[in-house]
């Protein structure tokens, strides 16, 4: 997980790829990444000769370690899966974008009714 922060910190050309659904891409994720509706869109929009990143809620998710293997069966031979994936991110402290990413929990103080 450090080496994905640094590789994002020195802002490496990295394509990361969240696999979970559409919902969960906007409630939260890591900052920079990507997110494909189906398989095909992300066999279409991604290149073979790119460096891949997938990962999803955290070691016991599938989804990430399907689209990883999916993309080797493709031709992709610069993929990495971060198996920790969102779960491992947040406990490090690490940014998240996202509905309900740290930005969003920020709490303000309620307004008094008058």
């Amino acid at each position: 997980m450090r080496e994905l922060k640094q590789m994002l910190d020195r802002h490496e050309p990295i394509r990361l790829v969240m696999a979970l659904s559409e919902w969960a891409y906007q409630a939260k994720h890591i900052p920079g990444s990507i997110h494909f509706a189906t398989f095909h869109e992300a066999l279409q929009s991604l290149n073979k000769e790119d460096e891949i990143v997938v990962y999803c809620s955290d070691e016991n998710c599938i989804a990430s370690r399907s689209l990883d293997q999916l993309l080797e069966r493709n031709g992709y031979t610069h993929v990495l899966h971060f198996a920790g994936g969102l779960e491992e991110w947040e406990q490090a402290g690490y940014p998240e974008d996202g509905r309900m990413g740290q930005a969003a929990r920020v709490k303000t103080k309620p307004e008094k009714l008058k």
